[in-house]
This record gives C-alpha cells, sequence and structure tokens, in this order.
C-alpha cells in the first residue's frame, strides 16, 4: 500500500503509437495491428485492482468535470495507493468510443453511479437497480418495484472485503460498456508501506542503536591481500 496515486488513462485503443488495439479494445476491433478484428477479451483494470486488493479503486468520465474533480480528491486525500481508472476519448485513433456513457439519453440505461451509502440505482428516475441473487450470490440488475425495492444493494465502498465491488465491476458489458458502474468502488484504511518502513527503522534503532557504516561495510570477517 504505497503512497502513491496511479491515474490510468483508459482510451481503448493505442494512441500514443498511432491506432494499435489495446487491452482494453473491444473484441473484433478493427486497427492497424488487427486489420481483420481483435481476437482478445477486453481487459477490465478495475476488477485486476479490486481482485488484488486495492485499497482505493474508483472510476470516472473525463468530460464529467464534477465527477472526475470528486473522484480525484477523494483519491488524493486516500492514504495508500489511490487508482483512478478514467474513460477517455481519443478524438484521433478512437473517437466515440465513450459516446454511449457520455449521451445524456444513454447514460441513464448504460451508467451506474455508485455513491457510499445509497442504493444502487438508476436509469430513467432510477427505475432500474441492482440487485443480489438469492440462492447464487451474484449480482443481477432489475427493473425496480415496490416488491423489490427492499433487495436493492446499498454501495459501501468501505466494507472490508471487495467481494462486492469486483462483482460491481463485473456488470458492466465488456464490449457496449453498457452498466458501467463509475465512482468510487472501494475505498478502505490500511497502514500505509512508507509509515510501516519508518515504524520499523525507528524500532531498530531504539533496539540496537544507530550502527556504524563502516563496520557495516567490513563485516565480520576481513582480510588483507598482499601481493
Amino acid at each position: 500500500n504505497v503512497n502513491l496515486k496511479i491515474l490510468l488513462f483508459n482510451n481503448r485503443i493505442y494512441g500514443l503509437t498511432k491506432g494499435q488495439y489495446s487491452p482494453t479494445s473491444e473484441v473484433g476491433k478493427i486497427t492497424k495491428s488487427t486489420p481483420m478484428g481483435s481476437l482478445d477479451a477486453p481487459f477490465n483494470p478495475v476488477s485486476l485492482a479490486l481482485g488484488a486488493e486495492a485499497s482505493f479503486v474508483a472510476r470516472t468520465i473525463d468530460s464529467d468535470r464534477k465527477h472526475l474533480t470528486g473522484v480525484l480528491r477523494e483519491a488524493a486525500a486516500h492514504p495508500g495507493t489511490a487508482l483512478v481508472e478514467i474513460y477517455q476519448n481519443c478524438n484521433i485513433f478512437n473517437d466515440g468510443a465513450f459516446d454511449a456513457l457520455k449521451d445524456q439519453r444513454s447514460a441513464q440505461e448504460a451508467v451506474i453511479r455508485l455513491e457510499h451509502g445509497q442504493p444502487v440505482r438508476f436509469g430513467p428516475d432510477g427505475s432500474r437497480g441492482v440487485v443480489r441473487d438469492p440462492l447464487t450470490g451474484d449480482l443481477e440488475i432489475v427493473t425496480v418495484t415496490p416488491g423489490n425495492e427492499e433487495r436493492i444493494l446499498v454501495h459501501d465502498a468501505h466494507a472490508a472485503s471487495p467481494a462486492t465491488a469486483f462483482a460491481l465491476s463485473r456488470l458492466a458489458d465488456p464490449d457496449t460498456l453498457h452498466h458501467t458502474p463509475i465512482g468510487v468502488l472501494r475505498s478502505v484504511e490500511r497502514p500505509v508501506y512508507e509509515t510501516q518502513m519508518a515504524d520499523q527503522l525507528d524500532a531498530a534503532v531504539e533496539q540496537h542503536g544507530k550502527g556504524d557504516l563502516a563496520a557495516l561495510l567490513a563485516g565480520n570477517d576481513t582480510w588483507t591481500v598482499i601481493g
């Protein structure tokens, strides 16, 4: 949990190297390096970070200034490693890759905005929601009715286990990005590596003294070579 902030700009293309398909490109992506369409399933950076039990994981969109600013503020304030995936349009090599998430009409169904302590609802007037299947434990999307409203999942970004956050990260369609969750998926407190290292060194000095660098370099067994 090194005190490092990672901003991962996802264009769904290799923009800086002139438009080859990338690990996050959708299947069938036609580029200079995949003229017949890419074969690999797209990579999910947020799922990877959550699976590695990162202490802060979030996703936002470049054109949503208010949301982007809020997420970056939370990441900056987080003690330890923070990963923020930013969906960023590449208008040269992959223009419009995230239009479904940016258009006001389609975004109502395509984007799931996560807020800690709030029910996970989206769609026109919050008509859609995320519930947990009582048999399998999987998350699924339903139309909200009076009969299932109490089942709607309440987002807990501070949960000790990353299991539910990981399940939320898997809701998005890997090709169309439909049902993409954005916001802070996980934010938990964990000891920071630098602080732990400093404490460990202080404890060593207290127990053994400051030490002698020259003696350390010389070692316990030395000899002189005469030639």
